[in-house]
């Protein structure tokens, strides 16, 4: 009798967990959000009855300081909040809800990426700019994680690297694009918060950017990998680490270089390599290409950190004016430079570029609207990789 009760509990849990299950599975949730309109405004809910306030804040509000807009939203009588913005450019945006000072992600969106230590919720809206960072129906590239030997650094690490449509079956070399992130983040920035397979696969199938490989390193010489993806685990990802800027990936990144041009089928000269970076990626772009004056044919900074620490004394950053010269006399294809009118680092910018026109140094540059925002880096890739290996 025991013996046939205790089955009948377990049979019992059992169908209970089922059944939630299911519930996840099939109930799903009656709430949408976000809900883009017809007229690309955009309307945002979240269920609170018990909550006193819930504000939107947005990628797309005006920014106080360092700290992001946002908008109180509407409780109804059944305890839904929701707002709705004026209608959006297109674009991919990013959100979270504040209830009662707390952030909070949105429960009916499955839909988020990782800045940092920070989620937030996405979503794109269409018609224009966003479409490029799309998954549409063209050809697809390939992205793998790989771990590569670095022997100056005396370490294994992991990197993210993106080939086009095709190159699996191909016998051609082809250019390599590295792409460098900025402070805080690895070697799953630009894949995720820059989308860089959706801007390549579409710009190579519009035939507006040559087919490249685009290689994402970790810029952060301390690590093997992105929080989560290391030995150490599921460690909190935080804002600054060990030996960031102070020459150390400069001089060791031709260890990428290496793994690179002895794994892939890429054209092993100048003309063929790239090198490109956002904040401190953009730093780092600028040193590597000046440390290493004669490697890469085109250069891109995108809101760049410009100066190092003057209690720095790598040799990397000695005879600054120098290098420039030596790179100017070497010759290159393209120096691309890009900020927003509002970016803290907008005033460095303007004193670099007065120091390259000093010296006559050639340079295209991309003012925009906006500050230090994944907004326009999204944007400067989509603009920089069509002018790429020309």
């Amino acid at each position: 009798m025991k013996k046939h009760l205790l089955l009948s509990l377990l049979a019992l849990t059992v169908l209970s967990a089922t059944l939630f299950s299911q519930q996840a599975l099939f109930g799903g949730a009656t709430i949408t959000s976000p809900e883009i309109n017809a007229d690309n405004s955009v309307t945002f809910r979240f269920q609170a009855p018990d909550a006193k306030e819930v504000k939107l804040t947005g990628d797309w509000m005006p920014a106080q300081g360092w700290t992001p807009g946002s908008e109180l939203m509407t409780k109804d009588d059944k305890g839904l909040w929701s707002y709705t913005t004026a209608p959006l450019a297109s674009d991919l945006y990013s959100y979270s809800f504040i209830v009662d000072g707390i952030r909070n992600t949105d429960p009916n969106n499955v839909y988020m990426i990782r800045d940092v230590a920070t989620v937030t919720n996405v979503f794109i809206v269409g018609g224009g700019k966003g479409d490029l960072y799309q998954v549409n129906n063209v050809p697809h590239g390939t992205v793998a994680r790989r771990w590569y030997d670095s022997p100056s650094l005396g370490m294994k690490r992991r990197i993210t690297i993106y080939t086009p449509a095709g190159y699996e079956s191909s016998k051609q070399k082809y250019p390599v694009l590295y792409l460098l992130h900025g402070m805080g983040g690895d070697e799953e920035a630009w894949i995720n918060l820059g989308r860089t397979s959706q801007i390549l696969d579409n710009l190579i199938a519009q035939g507006k950017a040559l087919p490249m490989i685009v290689v994402m390193p970790n810029g952060n010489v301390a690590q093997e990998a992105a929080p989560g993806e290391s030995s150490l685990g599921f460690q909190k990802p935080t804002m600054q680490l060990p030996n960031t800027m102070d020459g150390k990936y400069e001089e060791t990144f031709m260890d990428i270089v290496a793994f690179v041009e002895s794994n892939y089928n890429v054209i092993t000269e100048k003309s063929g390599r790239a090198i490109a970076g956002l904040s401190m990626g953009g730093y780092h772009s600028l040193h590597i290409s000046r440390f290493h004056p004669n490697k890469f044919d085109y250069i891109g900074l995108f809101s760049a950190a410009i100066m190092n620490d003057p209690n720095n004394t790598s040799k990397v950053y000695e005879n600054f004016d120098e290098t420039l010269q030596q790179q100017l006399k070497n010759g290159f294809k393209l120096y691309w430079i890009g900020i927003g009118k509002t970016d803290f680092l907008y005033k460095t910018n303007v004193e670099f570029r007065s120091k390259l026109d000093a010296i006559k140094f050639p340079y295209v540059y991309r003012e925009s609207e906006g500050g230090h925002t994944w907004t326009n880096w999204r944007t400067y890739l989509s603009e920089l990789a069509p002018q790429l290996f020309r």
